[in-house]
């Protein structure tokens, strides 16, 4: 009984000290699997906080590129290329013309051609082909048709290049980030080959943004100034009205056309006869002398 009674105060501590281990060992493992859970934890609220930012970004860079897009297109000025055909009836064709060149020289435009011509023995008319600037051209045109007795016809035609141009524009923005990447590469070139590859790119390059930079300025010179193509024509038959008759001048000078021309054919005529009167007296003789034998001769038979 005594040596069972040891036995069992032996075997208490150790069991306990095997208890106290596997406790430990427990609280441990919790331990490390808690750590680990909440640095993975904050790992993937800080990646899904990142991913967040960046969509938002994205999303705010979108957003704002697209409103300076479309900022820019609503304050882009419309341009608008205008042409006009005006057909009018002037009274008198040299002063109609030189008020229209002074108009348009107070307008601040240019005459691009000017023909005047005859289409008959009484009536005259011009074609003046004039550029005004665009803001204008209305105030212009309302102005010489007041002038004018009528306005025959006036066609307004106008052609919308807005789209044009801002492709246009686009374009050379374009070529010019081109060029310019060009040029530091033939910088920092060293071989020959790549400095021959390099300048024959830039050269198309180059030449490609001359005759996009040509577009753009037609366009615009096209647009900033309307071209007026204006037929003139006179009207005869109030030149006739407004002329003076003068019958009796006309009657006198009509008269005395008619006798001098009879003085004249009777000054000719007797220059004529007086003139040849040497040889008409010799013709006279000889059909006397001719008259003479051939009556002799009828009276012997």
């Amino acid at each position: 009984m005594k040596k069972l009674l040891f036995v069992s105060f032996l075997l208490i501590p150790l069991l306990l000290a095997a208890c106290s281990t596997n406790q430990s060992k427990e609280s441990s493992d919790t331990a490390g699997f808690s750590k680990n859970d909440v640095s993975i934890a904050k790992t993937e609220s800080s990646s899904d906080a990142s991913i967040g930012a960046t969509e938002n970004s994205s999303k705010d860079q979108s957003v704002e590129s697209a409103s300076e897009e479309a900022e820019r297109k609503a304050t882009t000025e419309r341009m608008v290329i205008h042409q006009v055909q005006l057909q009018v009836l002037v009274q008198d064709l040299d002063q109609a013309q030189a008020s229209i060149e002074k108009k348009v020289a107070q307008y601040a435009g240019y005459i691009v051609e000017s023909n005047m011509y005859r289409e008959s023995e009484t009536e005259k008319a011009g074609q003046l082909v004039i550029r005004i600037p665009d803001k204008d051209f209305q105030t212009f045109l309302r102005e010489t048709e007041e002038e004018v007795i009528e306005v025959l016809e006036r066609t307004i035609s106008g052609e919308d290049v807005t789209e044009q141009y801002v492709d246009l524009e686009a374009r050379l923005q374009s070529k010019r980030a081109v060029e310019k990447r060009l040029l530091s590469f033939l910088e920092d070139a060293k071989k020959t080959e790549d400095l021959l590859q390099i300048s024959n790119d830039l050269a198309n390059i180059q030449e490609e943004i001359e005759t996009i930079t040509g577009k753009m300025k037609f366009l615009k010179n096209q647009t900033d100034y309307s071209t007026i193509t204006i037929y003139m024509q006179e009207d005869s038959i109030q030149k006739i009205a407004e002329k003076p008759l003068n019958t009796w001048g006309k009657t006198k000078k009509q008269l005395a056309a008619s006798t001098n021309f009879l003085l004249s054919a009777g000054s000719g005529l007797a220059v004529f006869l007086i003139g040849n009167l040497p040889i008409f007296i010799i013709v006279l003789l000889v059909g006397l002398v001719l008259f003479y034998f051939i009556r002799r001769r009828k009276k012997k038979e």
